[in-house]
């Protein structure tokens, strides 16, 4: 969410700062600010908005200091604005904060009481005061750190820059991730490893508790004890080069329209392309014939891919799934299998709730796996087994090729269970196997229709509410629609069974709704046009999506979306690309801001 840099440098680090963060607008924000020291003393500029506001205000009123910390923020206490920016300073110290401190009433209540005076309406103010008032206790910078962070509650990344300290800067790591940089005679400090790649190559990581000091002369780890520890340096593979949008207006649409590739790239990882068998590292990964059951957990778009795998493991591998959205996981208190495996999906391997339910399953016995697209994530590292996406670096907040790379994952995945479990033969093995092959070539095909879902947005946008329907493995990829359009197009849409269409939805019905139906014509086809005729009975524009045959089978329709004929399996996967499509130029017509919509956050790293 909240993205922080920090450097120590040889020369002004204003605007590397600014550079880096640059590299985090991806994550989502609404205020950015620096900090540095100069002569010694704590110096600030912030502004409300997009980093082009904070450079306005650079520009006016430059910063020349060698050593600081850069924020920019996704508002959880107080309003997004300059006052409530980040950093947050007293004349001793400068802080920056991703997270969220859970205790910050209590806390702010006890610094006021010792003489604190609060500006702003955030819960990371209160931090820099508790170490403002152990440091005039005649405590260090470390030792006031220390402190500090063991009277915290929540979830936190910390980066603190102290005055009269012009070759130092400490980070604190509890939750959201933070990352060291080493340079030559430089150190830095970063959200991620995206952000410190035009810096640096050489990076380690804090891990759960860690704390860290930077120094010129290096890195020193302590753990939540205050105990030194070690930490690898590993090399990063992450271009130092900006990602571009290319000829595409947004980043989604080139994300979008990257999927034919990145999903080749994925299932390349799980298939073995030449004998058309699943990978022997696929089968070797677990053992799938001595599991019972399979625990599935994610967040958002994420949880809808877990939503289509549990189809294809309990139709393919004959293996019952449990599924909960992350949040709502531990609080269940279901009861779970010692030995068992729990699967978490996430694009980040960062969102919060995640991995609170895979430390939760860990606690209870659970052999633990990662369906990842950042391998060096805090979800990757804490995992047994990583099943990783290859979709590269996904920039649009709501998630596409992410999506899409999950949902071949898990398709690999459950015909290596089916294998492993002696549910499908070599012969059916093959067959579907074949299928996924044809997925890029298939997804390519789909782009095609671009122009004509560009025309409908047109009359899309004019909704106030739009309804999904889908049934069997078409189910998630409606919720997973609506869930796009309501994202980038503030239009509200819902998703729905189309089974559960007169079990209360049908009272919305009239001429002014359109209801999206996705429809590959497979064994459920009749069903849901069944469930169609329902809400055209009813004066329900119609927007159908599916195949020739669905097309010719259905009848008249508002409109018909006709996508490739495909292997009932592979269908969400092709499916999910008129609805992605749908979203996208609706938002175009109605000017928001399709890459960073408002509210919303890329990496989701509070609770």
């Amino acid at each position: 969410m909240c993205g922080i840099v920090g450097i120590i440098g040889k020369t002004a680090v204003s605007r590397q700062i600014v550079e880096s963060l640059r590299r985090l607008e991806y994550r989502g924000y609404d205020s950015a600010g620096i900090a540095t020291l100069e002569g010694g003393v704590i110096l600030r500029r912030r502004a409300p908005g997009k980093l082009n506001n904070l450079d306005a205000v650079l520009s006016e009123r430059p910063l020349s200091g060698h050593v600081g910390i850069g924020h920019t923020r996704w508002a959880t206490h107080g309003r997004p604005n300059e006052v409530n920016a980040h950093p947050h300073a007293t004349t001793r110290v400068a802080v920056v904060h991703n997270g969220i401190i859970e205790n910050f009433r209590e806390l702010r209540e006890e610094a006021a009481a010792k003489g604190a005076r609060m500006e702003s309406e955030t819960d990371t103010e209160v931090v820099a005061h508790l170490v403002t008032q152990a440091l005039e206790e005649g405590k260090s910078p470390k030792e006031a750190v220390a402190a500090t962070l063991k009277r915290l509650r929540g979830a936190f990344a910390l980066a603190f820059l102290f005055s009269g300290e012009n070759d130092l800067l400490i980070g604190a790591r509890r939750g959201p991730p933070l990352a060291v940089g080493y340079g030559e005679g430089e150190m830095f400090l970063g959200s991620d490893a995206i952000a410190l790649a035009p810096l640096t190559n050489r990076i380690s990581y804090l891990e759960e508790g860690d704390w860290v000091i930077l120094t010129h002369a290096g890195a020193v780890f302590f753990d939540e004890n205050d105990q030194p520890v070690q930490r690898a340096i590993t090399l990063s593979q992450i271009s130092g080069n900006l990602i571009d949008k290319g000829n595409y207006r947004h980043f989604m649409a080139k994300e979008i329209h990257e999927q034919p590739e990145v999903v080749s790239h994925t299932l390349s990882h799980y298939l073995d392309l030449t004998t058309g068998t699943i990978a022997p590292a696929s089968l070797e990964a677990v053992d799938f014939k001595k599991l019972s059951r399979l625990a599935i957990s994610a967040c958002g778009t994420a949880f809808y891919a877990g939503l289509v795998g549990r189809y294809w493991f309990e139709r393919y591998a004959r293996l019952p799934v449990d599924i909960d959205i992350a949040s709502e996981f531990r609080y269940r208190e279901a009861p779970l299998d010692p030995g068992g495996l729990a699967l978490m999906i996430s694009q980040s391997g960062e969102t919060a709730d995640t991995l609170a339910t895979l430390r939760y399953c860990r606690s209870a016995g659970l052999k633990i796996g990662a369906i990842v697209n950042v391998p060096s994530s805090t979800m990757a590292r804490e995992s047994d087994v990583i099943f990783k996406t290859h979709a590269g670096t996904e920039i649009g907040v709501a998630s596409t090729k992410a999506f899409t790379c999950q949902l071949a994952a898990l398709a690999a995945l459950s015909l290596a269970a089916g294998k492993a479990r002696g549910v499908i033969d070599p012969a059916e093995e093959h067959d579907l196997v074949k299928a996924l092959m044809e997925v890029p070539r298939l997804m390519a095909e789909t782009l095609k229709i671009e122009p004509q879902i560009e025309r409908l947005a047109k009359s899309l946008a004019k909704a106030s509410d739009v309804l999904y329907l889908g049934r069997g493995t078409s189910f998630p990829i409606a919720l997973e629609g609506a869930l796009k359009l309501k994202e980038i197009s503030y239009i509200h849409a819902e998703g729905y069974a189309a089974g559960e269409l007169k079990h209360g939805p049908i009272a919305l019905i009239d001429e002014t709704m359109p209801v999206v139906v996705v429809a590959p014509y497979d064994h459920l086809f009749e069903k849901t046009v069944s469930n169609m005729q329902e809400v055209a009975a009813r004066g329900g524009r119609v927007i159908l999506i599916t195949d020739a045959q669905g097309a010719k089978e259905a009848g008249d329709v508002y409109a018909s979306i006709i996508v490739p004929t495909a292997h009932s399996f592979i269908s969400p996967l092709i499916y999910a690309i008129p609805i992605q499509l749908m979203a996208y130029h609706t938002a175009v017509v109605m000017g928001t801001d399709v890459d960073q919509p408002r509210s919303l956050a890329k990496s989701v790293t509070v609770e």
